[in-house]
């Protein structure tokens, strides 16, 4: 993987963690917390939302909601366990 291609997944990790935690009401987990719930949650979004049949947007955009809604579903697990 290229370092360009690494900073992009660190900045949409971060862009969707901290929405998703704006989103989901309640405090986050500090800045890099943030940054691997949006990583993961990329990755969760990545996965479940094609099975499910939801195609949003492509590109960057895209990228970004789709990972925004994978770290809300991450957070909300996460809280539910917490």
């Amino acid at each position: 993987m290229a370092i360009e291609a690494l900073i992009i997944w660190l900045v949409i990790g971060a862009i969707a963690g901290w929405l998703a935690g704006q989103i989901m009401k309640g405090g986050g987990f500090g800045l890099i917390g943030d940054i691997v719930v949006g990583i993961i949650g990329a990755v969760v979004g990545g996965w479940l939302l094609p099975r499910l049949g939801v195609f949003i947007l492509g590109g960057m955009l895209g990228d970004i909601l789709n990972a925004v809604i994978g770290a809300c579903i991450v957070l909300f697990i996460l809280r539910l366990i917490r």
